[in-house]
């Protein structure tokens, strides 16, 4: 077979590789969702983290002793993330949340620190601009690109409070095979501790379409502020129930010592608009 002809076939399979696990939608910050050209999704759901080792700093909590401890965490939090295709290229966000969370003391910790903190409220409000810059075609995969914009929010707090605004870009590629999509994305963050810029966030994603109802995404992430030392594995399925209505579930296990041990995910998705 001639290779102009091969060309246009190789095309024709990535292309439809695309379609068939992702659709022709810009990617979102959710795991294995995209948002096409007049499309809104609306995501409730709900998230629990437990961790039994989360490392604090009493000085960061108001009681003075710069050192650091190992305490437990517990977090339960109801969220609404909403995303509308502008166009074929672009993208916004929104999302908010209201969240409970608890810290134990560490054991060892002889700071003023209390024996447990508990706080509860509005948690971290954000939005994103997401931009589609180079279509997937022929021997190249998909750029895009987003801008994420955090709000404070709760800034006497000490566990839910984000005291700063937080300005994140960040780009990502993505890349359509036969045996399911990859896509690679990091971000750039300003670490207010240290004063000065990091690569933030990074994460290796695969999503396969594995029935004409089921989707299945597979993340590796971690590095956000910098940190090389904690990383997430995590595992999700998106079901449909109905036409434009979809369960959601994301389940991710920590893989370091700093990592977070347990973090599940469930909601819905309803697709309205186009």
């Amino acid at each position: 077979m001639r290779v102009s002809r091969i060309l246009p076939l190789l095309a024709f399979v990535s292309t439809a590789a695309a379609a068939q696990d992702r659709g022709p939608g810009v990617p979102t910050s959710r795991f294995g969702m995209y948002v096409a050209r007049g499309e809104l999704l609306v995501n409730p759901f709900f998230a629990y983290a437990t961790d039994h080792n989360r490392e604090y700093q009493p000085a960061k909590l108001g009681y003075g002793l710069v050192q650091d401890y190992r305490g437990r965490f517990r977090s339960s939090e109801g969220l609404l993330f909403v995303a509308y295709g502008v166009t074929d290229w672009l993208a916004v966000e929104f999302e908010a949340s209201r969240i409970h969370a608890t810290l134990d003391k560490a054991p060892n910790d002889t700071s003023a620190t209390p024996s447990r903190i508990e706080e509860a409220g509005l948690g971290d409000v954000e939005g994103q601009v997401r931009m589609r810059l180079l279509r997937e075609g022929s021997g190249r995969p998909e750029l895009f690109g987003f801008l994420e914009v955090t709000i404070p929010t709760q800034t006497n707090k000490v566990l839910i409070g984000n005291p700063d605004w937080d300005v994140r870009p960040g780009f990502g590629i993505v890349r359509a095979f036969p045996w399911g999509t990859m896509t690679t994305r990091i971000t750039v963050e300003y670490n207010h501790d240290d004063r000065l810029w990091d690569l933030g966030e990074f994460s290796i994603e695969y999503l396969k379409r594995l029935s004409p109802a089921v989707r299945l995404n597979l993340a590796f992430e971690g590095g956000e502020t910098g940190a090389m030392d904690e990383w997430d594995l995590v595992a999700g399925v998106r079901w449909r129930i109905r036409d434009r209505f979809f369960l959601k579930f994301d389940n991710a296990i920590g893989l370091m010592s700093k990592s977070t041990d347990w973090a599940p995910e469930l909601g819905v998705v309803w697709s309205l608009g186009r």
